[in-house]
């Protein structure tokens, strides 16, 4: 039994797509990646700035504090009693692994409390200090390293601080303490931050991907919201104006295939009615040979309409082929005269050429069947609209390493408007339907295709006679690509 993943396998793209890190993801690893290269780099900086400076501030502190014990045991000097530091003052110092010692006037060591010192440790550690003056000292006592700090009292002797280094390396560490976990709460906030700050970003942008599924389902009515970083808001834009685009293009489809399937039912219509006709026998003997050419004329106009929509499909095809071949122009726009002038002649309509000089080069490399394509199309569209008795006019001539093809009639001609979107598929059909002889509206944007493809393009505007005038224009060394059997360039 083949499960269901197995018969109907998720398309690659969509697989892949999943697979890929969210948008939101990556902000948010970047954001967290860069708070945390700042958090290292100012880690190393706080802790050897802490590592070089908190020895010189526990001196510096330490020696404040001798200054502030001496004058606190300067006012317990009374009437030669012994010196003696406050006890509010040693229980604070103590807390802070400082041990005092008294120098008494007296020569005697005592402690705080003006008792005599008991410690051989300490007697050996202050033994030889300064203590006429401010001294800072590292001795080692009772096996440890220890700073030592005299201040002189007024009346003779001196205070003695001890503070050993460990201790004093013990407020650096927790200065440390205090800066990891400083730069511990940055890192978290900035985590926070850049999450808040993907998903803000994201949000658009999943609304956004939501709106395009939505298209993709064939949802013509998607307003997206700009909203976010101004370019977010252009990727809203742009879907708001695809689902515009897309809602004109369909809507110029249906119109187009309601137009076809009208150009189609018409001479399908005609050409079973005279078959059923013919069949029934209902025609007159001598009528026969008028009813075939009915039917003839009829199937002619179903199989160039056929032949103009299979054109036009196989123009997006990337194996439309075109024969590349040195071209005189201005002889293929006589020879298409030759026809054409009797064609003209049968519907009361002049007919005039306009060539240069035949010396003129008019040389260009180019597909000659598929240009002769274009000057018939044109010419049909011109046919069809020029009265009696006005002119319809093929011209040729060169310009600046181009040669341009152009007819001209002189028809109702069109306007600034019209002449702007001549070649958009069925407009001007629409446009002007039931107001004059109009085509299936395939026609102008087959020409317009054509000349794309031979590297050219097409040109709508007025001609001098009146009417309409169209112009392709060709380059003169083809359209990029070898002579010969070749694919036109895309």
């Amino acid at each position: 039994m083949v499960s269901d993943t197995a018969s109907n396998p998720e398309p690659p793209a969509l697989s892949a797509a999943r697979a890929r890190h969210t948008l939101a993801g990556r902000i948010a690893a970047v954001t967290m990646l860069s708070a945390l290269v700042a958090v290292l780099v100012s880690g190393i900086l706080a802790f050897g700035l802490l590592h070089l400076l908190a020895p010189a501030q526990g001196r510096a502190q330490l020696r404040s504090d001798a200054t502030l014990v001496a004058a606190a045991a300067d006012l317990t000097a009374r009437n030669g009693s012994p010196v003696r530091v406050p006890a509010s003052v040693v229980a604070n110092l103590r807390a802070h692994g400082i041990t005092i010692v008294v120098l008494q006037p007296t020569g005697e060591l005592t402690g705080p409390e003006g008792r005599p010192l008991t410690s051989a440790a300490l007697r050996r550690g202050t033994a030889g200090l300064d203590t006429s003056r401010p001294t800072s000292a590292v001795r080692s006592i009772g096996g440890k390293r220890t700073y030592v700090e005299t201040q002189p009292l007024a009346d003779g002797g001196a205070v003695i601080l001890l503070q050993r280094v460990a201790d004093a390396r013990g407020s650096e560490n927790a200065a440390r303490m205090r800066v990891g976990l400083s730069l511990a709460i940055g890192l978290a906030a900035a985590a926070i931050f850049g999450v808040l700050l993907a998903r803000r970003i994201t949000r658009p942008l999943r609304k956004a991907a939501a709106a395009a599924h939505r298209l993709s389902t064939g949802a013509r009515d998607v307003i997206v919201t700009p909203e976010g970083p101004a370019e977010v808001a252009e990727v809203a834009e742009a879907l708001n104006r695809l689902a515009a685009a897309l809602a004109t293009s369909e809507a110029r489809e249906r119109e187009f295939l309601l137009s076809i399937s009208h150009e189609l039912r018409t001479p399908l219509t005609a050409i079973r009615g005279y078959a059923e006709a013919l069949a029934d026998g209902v025609v007159a003997p001598d009528a026969v040979p008028a009813t075939g050419q009915v039917v003839v004329a009829e199937a002619t106009r179903l199989e160039r309409l056929v032949c103009d929509l299979l054109d036009l499909a196989r123009l997006r095809a990337q194996d439309f082929r075109i024969d590349l071949q040195p071209v005189d122009v201005a002889e293929l726009v006589r020879q298409a005269g030759v026809v054409w002038a009797d064609r003209c002649a049968k519907e009361g309509v002049e007919f005039r050429l306009d060539l240069p000089d035949p010396a003129s080069d008019l040389t260009a490399v180019t597909d000659g069947a598929r240009l002769r394509q274009i000057l018939d199309g044109l010419a049909e569209n011109a046919l069809r609209v020029t009265p009696a008795g006005r002119p319809i006019v093929f011209a040729a001539f060169s310009s600046d390493g181009t040669v341009a093809v152009q007819v001209r009639d002189g028809g109702p001609g069109l306007t600034d408007d019209d002449c702007r979107v001549a070649f958009e598929r069925s407009v001007l059909y629409e446009r002007y339907r039931g107001v004059r002889r109009v085509g299936t509206g395939v026609g102008l944007a087959l020409v317009a295709g054509l000349a794309q493809r031979l590297g050219g393009r097409a040109e709508a505007g007025r001609a001098p006679e009146g009417g309409a005038c169209f112009t392709v224009v060709l380059p003169k060394n083809g359209p990029g690509v070898r002579w010969g059997h070749q694919r036109p360039l895309a």
